[in-house]
């Protein structure tokens, strides 16, 4: 199986987010439309998917929202700075939202770790790769990223 036998929509890539965060976070999020831009206020991260289809997913918000989505995954105060408990909710962010897409993909898909970048002035390339899917939601007032990064075969 390669790559072009597999289509995702980014009405998927919507409803799976949305339900992540409705599960997870109890917070409604929709589709923005916003335009994402390179920003050094930003926490990234990304789960990597091999096998039958190569790939990756991003997830990508500023580090406030991070802050604050960390507090409403585990129910607690909001950290005022970003430590690894709030990097460690953003990894698992991109986990659950990977691993839902692992079982809308194909089988035979493997996920990585979580891997977290956090500091400014970053670029982000897995070699060989292409944008399959960019996708802004809103959520609590604040905007993140959800990108869907396809190995070409």
């Amino acid at each position: 199986m390669n790559d072009s036998t597999i289509a995702i929509q980014a009405s998927e890539l919507v409803e799976i987010v949305g339900s992540v965060f409705a599960t997870m976070l109890r917070l409604e999020v929709r589709e923005s439309g916003d335009p994402w831009f390179p920003c050094g206020n930003r926490l990234t991260s990304a789960v990597h998917l091999t096998g039958d289809w190569n790939g990756a997913v991003l997830f990508e918000c500023d580090r406030g929202h991070a802050c604050e989505l960390a507090g409403r995954f585990l129910s607690i105060d909001p950290p005022h700075e970003v430590d690894d408990i709030v990097r460690d909710v953003v990894g698992e962010l991109a986990n659950m939202i990977g691993g839902n897409l692992k079982c809308v993909l194909t089988r035979g898909i493997h996920l990585s770790v979580p891997a977290v970048v956090d500091g400014s002035d970053y670029t982000i390339r897995l070699c060989g790769s292409g944008t399959r899917e960019r996708v802004a939601f809103r959520g609590a007032g604040e905007t993140f990223w959800v990108t869907l990064l396809s190995v070409r075969p």
